[in-house]
């Protein structure tokens, strides 16, 4: 059947019809005054979300594009900054710095595990000349599943007192708590087509005061991705340059949406999902890769050996059009993953679970008892 394709990604992520439909208006011109009441809205809202009274500065890009903005606009060339890589965006991050010429110090841990904070505290502990300009730290890892322990490792920022904390918080905005003021982050960036129920187009990027301060002596080449100019349009409810005026008419909607849910809501909506797919996917007799322990609200990674996660996802699409994504880099071909960030609900978890347990009798899993993972998933809900 045409148009019944579910997403079950990390991203894109569902869109709820309200936010389609005002997403089909007709555009309005982004220098008009309508268009300003707009933005003073979305801005406001935007940092209710964020938990933050300083700047969040929606611009035209993907995740990437702003988590470089986040890198670029702080920095100068020969900077010692230490990045936490334990997956896919941990290890971009890396080359993004390494291209800018900053002087890059990994910090990294297996792909599945979280990063351990200990080994930030030591590098951060032994610079007595405070060289450490930033820690760059990705949250909730989308490439595993793994959500790391940002707030240990903020803190040991914290003591350092010169580094500026850059976080990718691109999966785990919307999805878990991220206290931005009362954690002191400096810089937090993340992606419309994530938790903002929105598609891609929109990245957003949290701005401390400590970081306009560093800014004001970074040296690094910036035009478009220049922040100083989205913080003073932001200022008159505008944009430096031409914005997708019909994502944030969506923007809009779907902030209304999360401002009724409300913030603890959100949150513990994301747990709940994520115990549910958890407790599924163990009752099917699989591997989950990221351990409970630090398990991202975002994404559940699974290593189905000795089936084949690609086999998997093609009969989930063909059979049942719920599209899984699969791995990347060193994981391709060995793991799939199952979102539940956004615009997810308690049945679209066991609508996936039933389909993913009927694709496992198809292809022969041994020792499937058929309903386990359902009834797992269930189980979860009626205690929560």
């Amino acid at each position: 059947m045409e148009d019944k394709n579910m997403l079950m990604i990390p991203g894109p992520t569902p869109v709820p019809e309200r936010v389609l439909l005002a997403m089909a208006k007709h555009p309005i011109g982004h220098r008009s005054g309508d268009f300003g009441k707009i933005m003073a809205e979305v801005t406001e809202n935007l940092k209710w979300l964020h938990q933050t009274s300083n700047d969040v500065l929606a611009l035209t890009a993907s995740g990437t594009g702003v988590m470089e903005a986040g890198i670029i606009n702080f920095l100068s060339a020969g900077d010692r900054v230490l990045v936490g890589v334990n997956g896919k965006f941990g290890d971009r991050w890396a080359k993004v710095s390494q291209a800018y010429g900053l002087q890059v110090e990994i910090i990294s841990a297996p792909w599945g595990e979280p990063l351990d904070p200990e080994l930030f505290r030591a590098q951060l502990e032994a610079d007595k000349e405070k060289a450490i300009k930033a820690v760059i730290i990705t949250h909730s890892e989308t490439s595993t599943g793994v959500l790391n322990d940002l707030e240990t490792i903020n803190k040991y920022v914290k003591e350092h007192g010169e580094s500026l904390i850059i976080v990718d918080a691109v999966t785990s905005l919307g999805a878990v708590n991220v206290p931005i003021d009362t954690w002191g982050l400096d810089v937090v960036a993340s992606g419309s087509q994530k938790g903002y129920m929105i598609p891609p187009g929109l990245g957003f990027v949290a701005v401390s005061e400590k970081a306009w301060l560093a800014q004001e002596k970074a040296t690094l080449p910036r035009f478009y991705l220049d922040l100083k100019p989205y913080s003073k349009s932001a200022a008159k409810n505008t944009t430096p340059f031409t914005p997708p005026v019909n994502l944030i008419f969506g923007l809009q909607e779907s902030m209304k949406m999360m401002k009724a849910e409300g913030l603890s809501n959100i949150f513990a909506r994301h747990r709940r999902l994520t115990e549910a797919t958890r407790s599924a996917v163990k009752a099917l007799g699989l591997k989950l890769l990221a351990p409970d322990s630090a398990t991202s609200t975002a994404v559940t990674a699974v290593e189905p050996a000795p089936l084949k996660a690609e086999e998997i996802r093609a009969i989930m699409k063909k059979r049942f059009d719920i599209a899984l994504a699969g791995g990347q880099d060193s994981l391709k071909g060995k793991i799939f993953r199952i979102g539940h960030l956004g615009f997810v609900s308690d049945r679209d978890i066991l609508t996936a679970i039933s389909a993913l347990e009927a694709t496992l009798q198809e292809i022969g899993h041994e020792g499937l008892k058929p309903g386990a993972g359902v009834a797992a998933a269930a189980q979860v809900f009626a205690q929560s």
